[in-house]
C-alpha cells in the first residue's frame, strides 16, 4: 500500500469511527425478569502439541508439559438467546481468531455471537492466537507459526463438542451470589519508577530481581479477588473468581503450564468437582506479581496459594439471593489506529530477514490489527446483569485504571452495585492504556495498537453496558 493510499485508510477509518465511535447492540434487551434459568457447564482441552508456538513464536516452543491447558466456562439458559461464558488458557484470541470461537461456541449453543464472551487468562506458555498474523509469517517461509492451524481447528470441534455434552448436562439456576476477598502480597503496578517529569523509567516485569525496583510501593492495583456464584437451591454449581494481575511466575522454557493462577483454580475445583470453577483475568495490562516474584521457580507455589487463599476467602463471604432479573449487553466499537503504524514500513519489517524473530512476529500482529479495521469489524464490548451484579467483559490489556472506574462509576449510580471485570477478550488492540500514560512511554505504550483516544472509546462503551450513559 502506498504512502497516500495508507493516509486515506487512516482517514476513513478515523472518519468512520468519529475517531472514537460505538456501535450500539441491536440485541440490547430491557432487564427482563429471570425465567427457567439454566446452567449448562463445558470445558476442553486447549494444550497445545510439542513443538508448538508459544506467546507468538518468539519464546521457546513447547517441549513438555507441566500441567494442562483447559478452555472452561458455561451458557445460560432461560434469559432470551443462550449466552455463553468462557475463560482461555491461552495468552490470547485476536481479531479473526476471536471472532471465530464466538461463532464456534454460539453455534454449539444455538445463540448468535453477539451473545458469546471469550476472555483468555493470559498465561504466557501458551498460545497466542492471530489468524491474521499467521498468514502473514507464513507467505515469509521463514518464521515460527504463530498458531499451528490444524490444532487451532482441533480446539475449535472440541468447543463445540465440548458445549453440546454440557447442554445435556445444564442445572437450574435459583439464586446467585457475590463476594470479594483481599489478596495479599500478589498484584503490583508494572509502571511505578519514573523521572522527574513522569516518565517511566524502568519497569518491574512479570519477575523482578531489581531489588530497587522491587522495594517501590505496589502502586495502583485492585486488591480484592472478586467472586460471583450461581446456584441450584443449596448447591453451588458455578463459580466465577476474578483478579487482576499477569498471570506468569516465570515463563519462556518450553513448559506448557496454566501456571499459578491455574494450579490455583485446579485446587479449588479438586475440592468442589460438583462446580464449576472459571478463573478471569482483570485488567491487567499495567500489572503484574513483579514487586513479590523474582522469577525463581519456588515462588509459583507461593503464589499459587495466594490465589487460592483468595478463593478461599472470597468464597466465606457469599450470600446467594434469589434471581430475579437479567440482561446482556454488548456495545461495539471501532478505535482509531495509532497514526505511527505505517502498512508499507511494517511489511519491511517484516521481510527484513535481518530482524530477530521478536521483530518480525510482532510487527504481524500490528499489520494483522490494521487490516482488522480496514474491514470494519468491530470490536465487542459486553456485560451480563444478574440482579445488581455485573460482569463486563473486556478487550485486551486494558490498563488496571479501566477496572476501577467501572467500579466507582457503578457505585456512584448505584452503592450496592458490584461489577466484575474480566479483559483479555479480543487481543487485536494489544495494550489498552489509558489516556494520561500515553505521555508516559513503557513498554506497554510502545506496543498500543490504538490511538490514545481509545480512552474515550472503551470508558463510554463501558457507562453504556453498566447504563450509566
Amino acid at each position: 500500500m502506498s504512502a497516500s493510499s495508507r493516509r486515506t485508510f487512516l482517514h476513513q477509518t478515523l472518519a468512520a469511527s468519529a475517531a472514537w465511535s460505538l456501535l450500539a447492540d441491536p440485541l440490547g434487551a430491557a432487564q427482563q425478569p429471570a425465567g427457567a434459568l439454566h446452567l449448562a457447564p463445558f470445558r476442553f482441552d486447549v494444550t497445545p502439541p510439542q513443538g508448538h508456538s508459544l506467546c507468538g513464536g518468539w519464546i521457546k516452543p513447547v517441549v513438555d508439559v507441566d500441567d494442562t491447558l483447559e478452555a472452561i466456562g458455561f451458557v445460560l439458559l432461560g434469559a432470551g438467546e443462550p449466552i455463553v461464558l468462557c475463560a482461555v488458557d491461552w495468552t490470547g484470541l485476536l481479531n479473526d481468531a476471536h471472532v471465530q470461537w464466538r461463532a464456534a461456541l454460539a453455534e454449539a449453543a444455538g445463540t448468535t455471537p453477539e451473545r458469546v464472551a471469550v476472555q483468555c487468562v493470559h498465561q504466557h506458555n501458551a498460545p497466542f492466537a492471530c489468524l491474521g498474523a499467521e498468514q502473514i509469517v507464513l507467505a515469509q517461509g521463514d518464521l515460527p507459526h504463530i498458531v499451528d492451524l490444524d490444532f487451532y481447528q482441533r480446539c475449535l470441534d472440541r468447543a463445540r463438542a465440548a458445549v453440546q455434552t454440557g447442554l445435556k448436562q445444564a442445572r437450574p439456576v435459583t439464586a446467585i451470589a457475590h463476594g470479594q476477598a483481599k489478596v495479599h502480597q500478589v498484584a503490583s503496578n508494572r509502571r511505578v519508577a519514573r523521572t522527574a517529569d513522569g516518565k517511566v523509567s524502568k519497569m518491574r516485569g512479570s519477575s523482578c530481581r531489581d531489588e530497587a525496583l522491587r522495594a517501590l510501593p505496589e502502586g495502583t492495583i485492585d486488591p480484592y479477588l472478586k467472586t460471583v456464584a450461581f446456584y441450584d437451591n443449596d448447591m453451588k454449581i458455578a463459580a466465577c473468581h476474578y483478579y487482576a494481575t499477569h498471570p506468569m511466575s516465570y515463563y519462556g522454557d518450553g513448559r506448557v503450564t496454566s501456571d499459578f493462577v491455574g494450579l490455583a483454580r485446579k485446587q479449588r475445583q479438586r475440592e468442589e468437582p460438583d462446580c464449576q470453577h472459571v478463573y478471569f483475568t482483570g485488567c491487567a495490562g499495567n500489572i503484574s506479581a513483579g514487586k513479590y516474584n523474582d522469577g525463581s521457580q519456588p515462588v509459583r507455589a507461593i503464589l499459587a496459594r495466594k490465589i487460592y487463599d483468595g478463593i478461599v476467602a472470597a468464597d466465606k463471604t457469599l450470600q446467594p439471593k434469589p434471581v430475579e432479573t437479567i440482561r446482556w449487553d454488548t456495545v461495539g466499537m471501532v478505535p482509531a489506529p495509532r497514526d505511527t503504524l505505517s502498512i508499507a514500513a511494517l511489511e519491511k519489517q517484516i521481510s527484513d530477514k535481518s530482524n530477530s524473530v521478536v521483530n518480525r512476529n510482532r510487527p504481524a500482529y500490528m499489520l494483522s490489527w490494521l487490516q482488522r479495521l480496514q474491514r470494519g469489524t468491530p470490536i465487542e464490548l459486553s456485560a451480563l446483569d444478574i440482579n445488581k451484579i455485573s460482569l463486563l467483559h473486556l478487550p485486551a490489556e486494558s490498563f488496571i485504571e479501566y477496572q476501577l472506574r467501572a467500579q466507582a462509576v457503578a457505585r456512584e449510580h448505584d452503592p450496592q452495585r458490584f461489577v466484575a471485570t474480566a479483559a483479555y477478550g479480543d487481543g487485536g488492540p494489544w495494550y489498552i492504556p489509558v489516556a494520561e500514560e500515553y505521555p508516559a512511554g513503557g513498554y506497554e505504550v510502545s506496543v498500543a495498537f490504538c490511538d490514545p483516544k481509545i480512552d474515550s472509546v472503551l470508558s463510554a462503551g463501558m457507562r453504556k453496558l453498566l447504563k450509566l450513559a
